[in-house]
């Protein structure tokens, strides 16, 4: 929506704000509204903005605004998912509103979000694949329904967008809509309290292609539930695709319906997991190529050494740092860096890597990383090997197949005979057990 006034009011702050700031805060800010209740709404890219706008600056974009036109009685943020301007052909998300508006489905995908730019890795890898040839034949491979499972902040949300983007460029003459399940459930709310439940499910029916995103949200939502699983009937008959992300498998979200956890099963479930270092640097390489920023390759290698959890706080810290360096017109060091990222380092370094075990096992045996992670078969290396899988089995939350992923590849049988292998082990060797605890001592510190 445009807003007359509003250039006049960036041209009023840029003459009370410093050029530096003005350019980093509030150039970027997007009008949205401006509401019957005389709220000018605002428009922002991430809540890292937009808490640090409210608290530093809301005060001055109200004074400046109401010089402008007196009738303003406040300004409201919200973080917008599109990184681009207002479009009245896409739907915009409100994420820090306490109610949710219920507007009719447009078009939500971000173009930002493709194949070419979601990096790739080990834990991730077959979840891409498969994404890229469900996008490539719609409703035609046995992945229908294709479901991605997996933590916050690992990039099922971008495969979403993804597919949608890729059918989108390929194939123009097919409808395709995504969705949160959040924003499904209070559009049948609206839909209910409107008495238009059919026009509701029409419209979901017209569609060729359905991404569902966080579908675990539907949990206990029982009249939900019952829509949603007439809708995936009604589609996965006439072989329309259909793809679902969760933050767990299926069998796991309680209060879903054992139906519906049976036709999310027909096709495939596929999970993605937290990134290996590799892959880590590689995106906030991508990240700070994509901010224009250069960082030196050891602070980049710190970042991803400290910052193990997922994709999303890898890429807040760039957002941070940027904002840092801009604010404070300073150049971008490994001292800043860690005293910016104190707090972060120390909530992840509460949990192992996979890469720190190698890293502190190969260490204590005096045995090259590169050799637990290829196919030597030595009885040295092989029993380093098994402890390094022991201990990520123990004490992480990765699965088999992303531990033995990270040791050339093995499969998860392999990595189940290792840590059996070293149970017992164990029990009878003492000196084994004190090996692992120092180790872990080691790690931990």
């Amino acid at each position: 929506m445009s807003i007359p006034f509003w250039d006049e009011i960036l041209a009023l702050l840029s003459q009370v704000i410093d050029q530096n700031k003005f350019d980093t805060w509030f150039k970027p800010l997007v009008p949205i509204e401006y509401t019957d209740s005389h709220i000018l709404i605002l428009g922002v890219k991430n809540k890292f903005i937009l808490d640090y706008i409210n608290q530093n600056y809301k005060k001055t974009i109200i004074s400046c605004s109401k010089q402008i036109t007196s009738s303003i009685n406040s300004v409201e943020f919200i973080i917008l998912k599109e990184e681009n301007k207002p479009d009245p052909t896409r739907t915009y998300i409100i994420e820090d509103h306490k109610e949710k508006s219920v507007q009719k489905f447009k078009n939500t995908i971000n173009d930002q979000y493709t194949f070419d730019t979601f990096i790739t890795g080990a834990g991730n890898e077959f979840a891409k694949s498969v994404s890229l040839a469900v996008a490539e034949n719609p409703g035609k491979t046995k992945f229908n329904p294709l479901l991605i499972y997996g933590g916050v902040g690992l990039g099922k949300t971008h495969l979403l967008h993804a597919i949608g983007n890729y059918i989108n460029f390929h194939s123009k003459n097919r409808i395709v809509n995504l969705i949160s399940s959040e924003e499904f459930y209070f559009n049948f709310i609206e839909a209910i309290k409107n008495s238009n439940t059919k026009l509701f499910t029409e419209r979901f029916q017209q569609l060729d292609i359905l991404l569902v995103d966080d579908i675990q949200f539907l949990s206990g939502k029982e009249r939900t539930q019952e829509e949603f699983f007439y809708i995936f009937n009604t589609m996965y008959q006439q072989h329309k695709q259909i793809v679902l992300s969760s933050d767990q498998p299926p069998h796991q979200i309680k209060g879903l319906h054992d139906r519906l956890v049976s036709r999310f099963q027909w096709g495939l479930c596929v999970d993605v997991q937290p990134p290996d270092m590799e892959t880590r640097v590689a995106i906030l390489k991508k990240k700070a190529e994509r901010d224009n920023l250069s960082i030196p390759e050891d602070i980049l290698y710190y970042i991803a050494e400290n910052i193990t959890s997922n994709i999303r706080k890898l890429e807040g810290i760039i957002i941070r740092i940027l904002a840092f360096a801009s604010l404070t017109k300073s150049d971008i060091t490994m001292d800043l860096v860690k005293d910016i990222l104190t707090d972060s380092v120390k909530k992840d370094q509460s949990k192992l890597s996979i890469d720190d075990i190698i890293q502190t096992v190969s260490t204590y045996y005096k045995i090259p990383e590169d050799s637990l992670r290829e196919k030597n078969r030595s009885k040295e290396v092989a029993h380093c090997r098994q402890v390094a899988m022991y201990i990520a089995k123990s004490y992480t939350n990765y699965s088999l197949k992303t531990i033995g992923l990270n040791f050339g590849g093995r499969d998860h049988s392999t990595v189940i005979h290792a840590v059996q292998q070293v149970k017992r082990n164990v029990k009878n060797d003492k000196a084994l057990e004190k090996d692992i605890n120092y180790i872990i001592s080691q790690i931990k510190s």
